[in-house]
């Protein structure tokens, strides 16, 4: 029996009854075949009886914040193909169509939709400032393959969901997604997509500088789980320049006299430089951990097939038949 790639597409929402109807029309109008799903994340007006009427099937997380939403999302939803897409109506859900093909035409693990202002005000200025500090942010600790890292219109492939931890609460969740692509190297493309201001009746949930901040001290706490060499190195190297600004008086003053009258600076600057060593050494230790984890979650990718357009073949349950070869991504 053929079977064809199954599509899914995840809407969070959150008081959204005045964009959400027209989120899952076009939706749906631009991949006929997918099944839209709206996640209702403790809305207060009309925001599940729009999108049912519009044709979405409606599921509820009561836990607010939407990566509480993507979380749920990915464990509940099993599709080839998996869009997160914003119900406020920012972005141009007719490039659905675009983004799924490049993601199996590929294949590739991620589609990032790359936002290009086209109204004035749909990109508040410090929104736009903050995303690009945190995305220079991130392409320094984890390298340089992403332009738009809080976008929040993406497909996945079922091996990303499957093999991602969505371990994040709210706006920090984009984070999270690029962070887990670039650490395991998986292949993401991106495609340019509209990005317009919210229709009347519309609020942003997103605080610049709270959630800036939240953002902020994800990366760090990603840095610090994911980099463990590169932060405890520096915290080390730190406290070993302390060390050495303290020491050297009294070096200089036992080469001098021979003596050494400052006993608790001494003191203090051996056990200082002690904990740099330590703090170092155990900078290596969470290292070799961190690569045991990473392999693990890579053979997790791994136990999935790549996302490929061409029909899968299934006998009486028995699973997938033949699956074509898959190809890297520079068709090697």
């Amino acid at each position: 029996m053929v079977v064809e790639p199954t599509i899914a597409c995840v809407v969070p929402c959150h008081n959204e009854e005045a964009a959400v109807g027209k989120v899952v029309r076009d939706l749906r109008a631009a991949l006929p075949e997918a099944v839209v799903y709206v996640y209702d994340n403790a809305s207060t007006d009309r925001t599940v009886e729009v999108a049912r009427a519009a044709g979405a099937i409606v599921r509820q997380e009561p836990r607010k914040g939407k990566g509480n939403v993507i979380r749920r999302a990915f464990a509940d939803v099993d599709a080839d193909a998996l869009l997160i897409i914003d119900g406020d109506d920012t972005y141009d859900a007719s490039r659905a169509r675009d983004m799924v093909d490049l993601l199996f035409d590929g294949p590739y693990d991620q589609v990032v939709g790359a936002r290009r202002v086209t109204d004035d005000g749909a990109y508040r200025t410090g929104h736009a400032v903050g995303n690009e500090l945190l995305t220079g942010a991130v392409r320094s600790l984890f390298g340089n393959d992403v332009t738009d890292m809080l976008s929040g219109y993406r497909v996945f492939s079922r091996r990303f969901v499957k093999s991602f931890p969505a371990l994040a609460r709210e706006f920090e969740t984009e984070t999270e997604m690029t962070i887990h692509a670039l650490h395991l190297r998986l292949p993401t493309a991106e495609v340019v997509v509209d990005y317009r201001v919210r229709p009347a009746g519309g609020e942003s949930k997103l605080r610049t500088y709270r959630d800036g901040w939240r953002i902020l001290r994800v990366i760090l706490d990603l840095a610090r789980r994911e980099r463990p060499s590169l932060v405890h190195t520096v915290l080390a190297g730190v406290l070993a320049l302390i060390s050495v600004i303290l020491g050297i008086p009294v070096i200089a003053d036992f080469v001098r006299t021979g003596t050494v009258p400052r006993v608790p600076t001494a003191i203090l600057a051996a056990a200082i430089m002690t904990i740099a060593a330590l703090v170092l050494l155990v900078g290596y230790i969470l290292e070799s951990l961190t690569h045991m984890r990473q392999e693990q979650t890579r053979l997790v990718h791994l136990s999935y097939p790549a996302p490929v357009r061409t029909p899968r073949y299934t006998a009486h349950g028995a699973g997938t038949g033949p699956v074509p070869v898959r190809k890297n991504v520079d068709g090697s």
